[in-house]
Formats: C-alpha cells, sequence, structure tokens
C-alpha cells in the first residue's frame, strides 16, 4: 500500500527498533500519520504496539530509527512531547473516590494547565465528554461507559496536539462504544490526531488509515477499503451439524488459508475461488461432512488482519 500524501504529518516513524537484550521488540516499523487522522494501530497481543507507543510517548528510548511526535523528535525533546500529548489506556486510571469535576481538576493540575484556563477547559471537556451534569458525581458510581467518557475528558483538558488511546472500549457495551468513537470523530475533526489500539475489527473500520505489525514488523498499511480490496482468497460462510468437524476437514486441505469459527458458523479462506458453491458443499459431502448450506461472503477486515498475520508467520503457503 502506499502511504497517502497530507499537508502536515504529526507522527513521524522511520525505521524504529527496539530491543530488550537479545530480544527485538520493534523491528524497523515505519510509517507516518496526518495531523487530524484517525489511525489505527493493530496487532496480536506481543506484537510491539505498546512498546512503539512507548517509544513515541518518550517513555521508552529506541534502539534505532528515528521518530517524531507534534514535531519533536521522541529521544532528544521527549520531556516536550509528553506536554503536547494525551494517553488512554484501556485500564480505568481514575480516581474513583473523587468526583468527575475533582479528577478533572487533579489532571488539569497535573498536564499543568494554566490556571486562568482551567474553568474553560473543564468546562470544554465536560461538554465534549457530555458530563456536565454528571460533574460532582462519585466517579466510582459512574457505568464503564462514563467511565470510559471520563477518561477521555481528563486525556484531553491540556488540548494535546496528539492523543494515544490503548484499546480504550476494552469492556464496553456497543452503544457505549459508539458513543464514544462520536467523540473521538469530534476531537479529530477539530485537528486532534489520534493513534488508536484495538482488537475489535469493526472499530478498526471507523479509522482513515491503519497499520498491522507482527512480532515486531510492519505487514500492511493503508485504508480498510484498500486492504481488503488487496485481499487476494475468497471467503466462505460454511452451515454444518457438526462445525467443529467441517473445520477439522477444511484445514486439512491445502487450499484452504484459514478456518474459523464465526458465532455458529465456519468460514474458510480459500486460495481457489473457481470452485462453486455446490462443488464446495460435494467436497464436504465426500468427506463425510454433513453441510447445510455454502456461500460466500463478504472479506471483512478480521478476514485480512488474520491472513495477514499467518503469512508474516509462514503459515498462509504461497
Amino acid at each position: 500500500m502506499t502511504e497517502r500524501a497530507c499537508d502536515e504529518k504529526a507522527i513521524v516513524v522511520d525505521g524504529l527498533v527496539k530491543r530488550f537484550g537479545d530480544f527485538t521488540a520493534v523491528d524497523g516499523v515505519s510509517f507516518d500519520v496526518c495531523k487530524g487522522e484517525i489511525f489505527g494501530f493493530l496487532g496480536p497481543n506481543g506484537s510491539g504496539k505498546s512498546t512503539t507507543i512507548r517509544m513515541l510517548c518518550g517513555l521508552l528510548t529506541p534502539t534505532a530509527g528515528n521518530a517524531s511526535v507534534a514535531g519533536l523528535d521522541v529521544v532528544t525533546q521527549a520531556r516536550q512531547i509528553q506536554s503536547r500529548i494525551g494517553y488512554m489506556s484501556q485500564k480505568f486510571s481514575l480516581y474513583d473516590d473523587l468526583t468527575v469535576m475533582e479528577n478533572l481538576l487533579f489532571f488539569a493540575g497535573v498536564y499543568k494547565v494554566r490556571p486562568d484556563r482551567i474553568e474553560q477547559r473543564i468546562g470544554a471537556v465536560l461538554d465534549l465528554a457530555n458530563l456536565t451534569a454528571d460533574s460532582n458525581t462519585l466517579t466510582g458510581t459512574l457505568s464503564v461507559g462514563y467511565k470510559q467518557r471520563l477518561a477521555l475528558a481528563s486525556a484531553v483538558v491540556h488540548e494535546p496536539d496528539v492523543l494515544f488511546l490503548d484499546e480504550p472500549t476494552s469492556g464496553v457495551d456497543p452503544v457505549s462504544r459508539r458513543r464514544f468513537w462520536d467523540l473521538i470523530d469530534s476531537l479529530a475533526r477539530s485537528g486532534v490526531t489520534v493513534l488508536v489500539t484495538t482488537h475489535v475489527m469493526e472499530e478498526a473500520e471507523y479509522c482513515n488509515r491503519l497499520v498491522m505489525i507482527d512480532k515486531g514488523r510492519r505487514v500492511a498499511l493503508g485504508s480498510a477499503a484498500e486492504l481488503k480490496q488487496g485481499y487476494a482468497f475468497e471467503v466462505l460462510e460454511i452451515r454444518a451439524r457438526d462445525v467443529m468437524n467441517a473445520m477439522r476437514t477444511a484445514e486439512s486441505w491445502p487450499d484452504v488459508v484459514e478456518a474459523a469459527l464465526f458465532g455458529e458458523d465456519l468460514h474458510i479462506t480459500c486460495k481457489d475461488n473457481t470452485r462453486t458453491t455446490l462443488q464446495w458443499q460435494e467436497r464436504f459431502t465426500e468427506a463425510g461432512v454433513s453441510i447445510q448450506s455454502v456461500k460466500p461472503v463478504e472479506v471483512t477486515l478480521e478476514d485480512v488482519f488474520v491472513s495477514l498475520v499467518a503469512s508474516a508467520e509462514g503459515t498462509a503457503g504461497a
């Protein structure tokens, strides 16, 4: 994929490497993020996402390569970077025994918001997160969705140029998740650059572009549409009486790249897209597997993600 051009780059990562002794956590990763872009950072657990983010936040020194955030070098200007960014993790890190207002006052102090600006900034983020009516509510009594919005408000109370979100909607219900992403979209439209890690592929669709990494290396870069368009395989949905038997059978065929459960059905990723659905059904029947239906399905970002990771690990075949 080609990287899109933009007027101003908020994050530049060029050949970034981080080693811990003999272990290489990040291995030559490169990507750019445009100002005001919502940029997805995807990868399986242990792929190097958190290590990369810690380097971009000025908390870890790279072993090799270069990176800048908001025009500041992550090595020589790490302290200045920390005043220009916001960070929100999947673990709720505010104080349950403080009210919403008290938490915001605390973080305004941590981020060194000017005293004459504190009232205005807190009012702005309360309005942004739709928490004005809850300003005197004890944080510990809030629902998970409300706590999430408070955490976001706290992360942007100092008007950061770049916002890092690390699995921000973990454990949140779908309605709250959708509202949260509406807030993210609003921030991006105001010029804030957002880099977000997520395991929820539906959320990744909201990003303007995505980078996928595995074992510390970049395996793909582009918009969700571009990544799906470049997918070389066909995906079939298999409905079977014994879905586990169907999966084991499909996994034994050399032209099946991936077989995975999707709810009560089986999705198989195939190299050969010349077979008709009837031919696939007959193939299962000949293998002794009773199939109720076979139909092609639209490629999802999860299909792309799984395939790219498998290919990077050398298990996807030629």
